[in-house]
């Protein structure tokens, strides 16, 4: 079921929550909704899912389901299961109960008989490997599981559209990784429509077809997870989406100057800053003719598939964060307090 989103916009009092947003969502398509608290990506996805109105003004929104207008249908009409950050289970239901619950208050004309419910519902169950707890409630459950039973019961209804908001943010780190690849996995299975809201830029990249960023109440960028990462349209979009370096500094002749540092650049002459990620940078016990740019080791972090090295140094503003492989990490015999010499292999521009 695609979704077609047009001229939505949303006031809370005279604070404008969303600017008017056009948005095509793709039959089948995972979209993640990323953005820093206050962005509007809650707004949004709560407008969808009609738990909120668009405002009315003189250009109407319009939210279409496929070819069904729904702007003004209710929440119960949309056929959409929705899935809390904190699980909204039932906690005097057992496990079985929680699930059912969206048939059993189904109409008698469009309620499936008991044992069709019954089947549907341990067939979901299994689904999220659940089937052995159906008996149990939701307190003796962990986080993770009562976020299986949250999202086997949004399946339940046989949504057309299903909306996660926040939905792993209460979970802890490896638990939220485990979940993430399951859901992924169940999407590619039942290929529904899927739109979930998220602040971790890890997340969104991990699970996404597409990445909706959005900052103030406006869509900044909407693209592929590589093609988000690889060609950010603004300062924004890039800053957001991981850890930045700021290279800050005067050109004059192709070289950048901070302070006794310097960097040959293919740059005009003037003020400028430049942006870099920290697997960008590379770290040698040595400067180069082209690159001056002396920096201490204040903290690593020999933590996953690569080190983590906090960098110092007058001529910077704000520290520096490397990312280097193990091997190099051996090579070079990283220690705090060690003085290295940065090169970046790679940069960007944006205008302010």
């Amino acid at each position: 079921m695609s979704i077609h989103l047009h001229n939505i916009a949303k006031h809370f009092g005279n604070t404008q929550a969303l600017e008017p947003i056009n948005l095509d969502i793709h039959d089948g398509e995972l979209v993640g909704l990323l953005g820093p608290s206050g962005s509007g990506k809650t707004t949004l996805l709560r407008i969808i899912a009609g738990l909120e109105s668009a405002d009315h003004s003189a250009q109407p929104g319009k939210i279409l389901f496929g070819d069904r207008d729904v702007t003004n249908v209710h929440v119960r009409d949309r056929r959409i299961g929705f899935v809390f950050q904190h699980y909204a289970l039932f906690r005097h239901m057992s496990v079985y109960d929680n699930v059912a619950f969206g048939l059993t208050v189904l109409s008698r004309k469009r309620r499936p008989s008991s044992g069709e419910i019954r089947a549907r519902v341990f067939r979901l169950l299994e689904m999220v490997k659940l089937e052995h707890l159906a008996n149990r409630y939701p307190a003796q459950l962990s986080g993770g599981q009562q976020q299986r039973v949250s999202l086997a019961r949004a399946l339940a209804v046989e949504p057309e559209v299903l909306l996660l908001d926040e939905p792993f943010g209460a979970l802890d780190a490896k638990v939220r990784q485990e979940l993430r690849r399951w859901l992924r996995h169940l999407h590619d299975e039942f290929n529904f429509t899927s739109v979930f809201v998220t602040h971790d830029q890890e997340e969104a990249l991990e699970l996404s077809d597409r990445v909706v960023v959005m900052s103030n109440g406006r869509i900044e960028q909407i693209d592929t997870p590589d093609e988000l990462y690889r060609e950010p349209k603004n300062r924004f979009v890039f800053e957001f989406l991981g850890d930045v370096n700021h290279l800050e500094g005067n050109i004059t002749n192709g070289v950048l100057t901070c302070g006794d540092a310097y960097w040959h650049v293919d740059l005009p002459d003037g003020h400028e800053e430049l942006l870099l990620r920290p697997h960008e940078v590379r770290l040698t016990e040595q400067p180069t003719a082209e690159s001056h740019l002396p920096v201490t080791i204040t903290a690593i972090s020999p933590v996953g598939a690569e080190v983590r090295v906090e960098l110092e140094a007058d001529w910077l503003a704000q520290p520096w964060l490397a990312t280097v492989r193990h091997t190099d990490f051996e090579h070079l015999s990283l220690r705090r307090g060690q003085r290295l010499f940065a090169h970046p292999r790679h940069w960007r521009r944006f205008p302010k």
